[in-house]
């Protein structure tokens, strides 16, 4: 699955960010976007999509008849979302905004959308954004609404986390070499989850258990 350190190289050259991620992710990364939709998307179903990048999950999503926005704070990243759905018919029912997770909260009223979605952006936030964006999310949600995360995330063995790390080794330098960049997949993010007040909460594990797909719901009396 893809890294963090190396999405940063591509980011920079937007254009590539889409075949970049598909080697990276060994092919899987459109069978994941295909993943997060089926479990939000529904023909009038109004979707957030938080970092929405190039589209992926966006598209995704308005491809089952979502009504969806996408958000980013890089703008060369939304301009490849507009050309490709551009280029689709019929056209996707998509606003794309550019904006950073931060903002959410001064942007959308509470209640406003039935999903709330995020791929590979978790992972860029620190702890307390990631906490904020949680806290934000289950407010612009209606009751029921349901929240799908996909990110990178530690896996549970020790060694497969050793070997993980050994894996990434010349990736992460060739990216400081690069950007100056680096971080670490999510951990804990179920339990981040849950502790923003999302109910029925659950997690599944992709790839080399280093990647994690985490579902949950606004409960009726959430706040």
């Amino acid at each position: 699955m893809s890294t963090y350190v190396y999405m940063k190289v591509l980011e920079s050259a937007p254009e590539r960010y889409d075949r970049g991620i598909h080697r990276l992710s060994g092919g899987t990364i459109a069978s994941i976007y295909e993943r997060v939709a089926e479990r939000v998307a529904a023909p009038g179903r109004r979707v957030l999509d938080v970092g929405c990048g190039t589209g992926g999950v966006a598209l995704a999503c308005a491809a089952r008849g979502a009504r969806v926005v996408g958000i980013d704070v890089n703008p060369g990243m939304l301009s490849v979302a507009r050309d490709k759905a551009a280029r689709r018919l019929p056209a996707p029912d998509v606003d794309w905004i550019e904006l950073g997770a931060m903002e959410l909260e001064d942007r959308f009223a509470p209640g406003s959308f039935d999903a709330v979605t995020s791929c590979l952006a978790f992972s860029e936030l620190s702890p307390d954004e990631r906490r904020y964006v949680l806290r934000v999310a289950l407010r612009l949600l209606h009751p029921g609404g349901s929240l799908v995360i996909a990110d990178e995330v530690p896996p549970r063995r020790r060694a497969a986390r050793v070997w993980r790390r050994v894996r990434r080794l010349p990736v992460v330098f060739m990216t400081w070499a690069l950007t100056q960049t680096s971080t670490h997949p999510v951990g804990g993010l179920a339990d981040a989850v849950r502790a923003a007040g999302f109910a029925d909460v659950v997690e599944e594990r992709l790839g080399r258990d280093d990647f994690a797909i985490v579902s949950g719901r606004r409960a009726a009396g959430a706040s």
